[in-house]
């Protein structure tokens, strides 16, 4: 069963966190023992790999999207490669509904071969930076502004999948909104070689809910961000329902929904990933917000990635 992130995630020096410590030290020790055991493999082709310390939320698939278009136009042919999940059916769906070079498979590298055999030059993996069996020529991690790190602490203490020092292992840092000088300071003292680009997300259809009362709702890595989003767009949302990242909801739990926006006279906003993942239930009622990543020095950063591709 899947839960949202516990808040204290967020908070420094809390006790709840402090007591899972120990726990976070094991599981951590685990992951490195883990990483010493396993076999290395490399490819024919280079691999760039999108990937997250901070666990969700952080955009992985659109920028994976984004680059794989940029990519096309310096006339590559790259492949888009993801773990498969059945879970995920909304980050494939996106993939899809943009691009025809999605592969899937339980093993990342079987993916990468399938690519390599049908003549792909470049593999785009969307997540994958803890999978030490596959060699990356460039890793790209992402982060949001509005969560960073959180306290700070490898989970279950925290939100982070490993350590801030994880960083010694990228070439390239994306953090999606504000500038944040401090944040910048500590990535640049764990590796002044990082190269750091910003991004952000514009909406595309914000006029269709201008003056409007509305009902939102998500099942994202970071709901608040999409919320916090349609905040700063002046857009009036009356009434907000979370869930957990790439969250199954049975078509009960949609009419439920839906029926009480209609009660209240609301009208309903989701994101794009949720709205594909309950798109088949035939509700006509329900909108979704389109959003366009723009990368800040786009052209830098895709010149950076021409440079390991």
């Amino acid at each position: 069963m899947k839960i949202l992130k516990p808040k204290f995630w967020e908070k420094n020096n809390n006790l709840i966190s402090l007591l899972l410590l120990p726990l976070s030290f094991f599981l951590q020790l685990l992951i490195i023992i883990k990483k010493k055991l396993t076999s290395e493999h490399s490819f024919k082709i280079p691999v760039i790999c999108i990937g997250n310390i901070y666990l969700g939320g952080t955009g992985k698939t659109p920028l994976s999207i984004l680059i794989a278009k940029e990519l096309r136009k310096h006339n590559k042919k790259p492949a888009i490669i993801k773990k498969y999940y059945s879970e995920h059916v909304d980050e494939h769906n996106l993939i899809n509904n943009s691009l025809d070079c999605l592969f899937l498979n339980k093993q990342r590298s079987k993916a990468i071969n399938s690519a390599e055999k049908k003549q792909y030059d470049v593999a785009i993996l969307d997540d994958g930076f803890q999978d030490y069996s596959i060699k990356k020529n460039l890793n790209i991690l992402c982060f949001n502004s509005n969560q960073l790190i959180g306290n700070g602490m490898t989970l279950p203490a925290g939100p982070l999948r490993e350590s801030i020092n994880a960083i010694k292992k990228t070439q390239i840092v994306l953090i999606n909104g504000s500038k944040n000088k401090l944040f910048e300071d500590k990535i640049l003292s764990i590796s002044n070689k990082v190269k750091i680009f910003y991004s952000k997300y514009l909406p595309e259809n914000i006029e269709e809910f201008k003056n409007k009362n509305l009902f939102a709702f998500a099942g994202i890595g970071n709901p608040s961000n999409f919320f916090k989003l349609l905040g700063d767009n002046n857009l009036n949302v009356q009434t907000k329902l979370a869930f957990p990242d790439h969250y199954k909801f049975s078509k009960s739990e949609i009419k439920k929904i839906v029926d009480e926006s209609f009660k209240n006279n609301l009208e309903l906003i989701t994101t794009e990933k949720d709205y594909f993942r309950i798109k088949h239930y035939g509700f006509k009622n329900i909108k979704f917000l389109k959003i366009k990543l723009e990368i800040l020095e786009k052209d830098k950063l895709i010149n950076q990635i021409l440079n390991y591709s």
